[in-house]
């Protein structure tokens, strides 16, 4: 029974864009599911602190103001399911919103009383998933369809649930994920005194260290990057990011866990054992969260001043190219320039890749078949 619920809800998300106009009840549909959704995982989170709250998070979700948060996303859901209803005639979208809603005011609503302080120990980052999705599918969803360059993509598009289910494991495991990239640091500065550098760097203006990690982070990414694409043993970890078939912000969650760690620790060591601040730390971290949901985006908005300094969509889009001249360029994250002195850098006039994949597309489907592909042997 469960299984047809969940095939007659994705048939409905998937419903063809000629075949939902407006007026049909499709939107207020997907709109009411996604505010209840999101009114139940903060539900969830303030029942169970302890186990899906984010300490980070919770100066904010804890707080009495953030009920009116949770009270506008089940309310809007509720309103929207209705309107879904009456305007649609499959009515699967509507009841699923209904349901979702019923299940966040039966755990307790907007009556769970917070917990006296933060919580700590071992956390899932549940609160901090949805506090991503909201955040950047409120940016780029609506710029998506606004300035697509595939127009005829939708945000339910082939592959979208398995995106954003790595999201959700990115965001759950944010913990162990910090503890893993900061390890390395901490083993360094714990053995070795790196006073004077660390105060020089340290005592910058803002502005030039947010400059300077960015440029030394993007070097460090360049090499590891093109490692992963040279060293055959490597390259069965990163053909799970490079076999998504479609592009958006949400796909550049797609990434092995192996390479994830791997990954931030490389960029991350230099830029804590280095010494720069706290402030240019945290912006980095910023830019950069939004700047990979920018390089995988459906967005044709590209000035050529600009892809000529810094790393653009159309730049990125034919890294993930399925055609043979795709193969191997584009490594840089941030700046060009680095493809550009070593020879690795692909930018056709006023082309864009084809198609997205790898040739016979080996990658399987399906979470957990992706872990497990690395270790396979051929």
């Amino acid at each position: 029974m469960l299984k047809t619920i969940r095939e007659k809800l994705q048939s409905e998300l998937e419903t063809p864009r000629e075949q939902r106009p407006f007026g049909t009840g499709w939107i207020s549909g997907t709109l009411g599911l996604a505010a209840a959704i999101a009114g139940l995982t903060f539900v969830v989170a303030l029942k169970f602190p302890d186990v899906f709250s984010t300490p980070e998070l919770q100066r904010i979700t804890f707080s009495s103001w953030f009920r009116f948060v949770i009270f506008f996303f089940l309310i809007s859901a509720f309103l929207l399911a209705a309107l879904s209803m009456i305007l649609r005639e499959r009515k699967t979208l509507g009841v699923a919103t209904l349901a979702v809603t019923l299940l966040a005011t039966l755990l307790g609503g907007l009556h769970i009383a917070p917990p006296a302080g933060q919580t700590a120990g071992l956390f899932l980052g549940l609160d901090f998933f949805i506090v991503n999705v909201i955040f950047l599918g409120f940016i780029f969803i609506p710029l998506e369809r606004l300035f697509p360059h595939r127009p005829e993509q939708t945000v339910f598009r082939t592959e979208w649930r398995e995106d954003l289910f790595y999201y959700l494991i990115s965001s759950m495991m944010v913990q162990i994920l910090t503890f893993l990239t900061l390890a390395p640091s901490h083993a360094i500065l714990g053995h070795t005194d790196f006073g004077s550098l660390r105060s020089a760097i340290g005592s910058q203006p803002f502005a030039l260290q947010v400059i300077e990690i960015m440029i030394l982070t993007d070097f460090a990414q360049y090499w590891l990057h093109r490692a992963f694409h040279r060293i055959p043993a490597l390259w069965k970890f990163h053909a799970v990011h490079h076999s998504a078939q479609s592009m958006d912000w949400i796909a550049g969650a797609r990434m092995h866990f192996l390479e994830v760690i791997t990954l931030r620790a490389v960029t991350a060591t230099p830029m804590f054992v280095l010494g720069f601040t706290e402030a240019a730390l945290q912006t980095y971290i910023l830019i950069v969260y939004v700047y990979s949901s920018v390089l995988h985006s459906n967005l044709h908005v590209e000035p050529k001043w600009l892809s000529k300094v810094l790393a653009t969509p159309r730049f990125h889009h034919w890294h993930h190219g399925i055609e043979r001249e795709a193969i191997d360029v584009n490594f840089s994250i941030h700046f060009p320039l680095f493809d550009r002195l070593f020879g690795t850098h692909h930018m056709p006039e006023d082309r864009w890749p084809e198609g997205y994949g790898i040739q016979g597309h080996p990658v399987p489907k399906g979470y957990l078949k992706q872990m497990l592909y690395p270790f396979k042997r051929p």
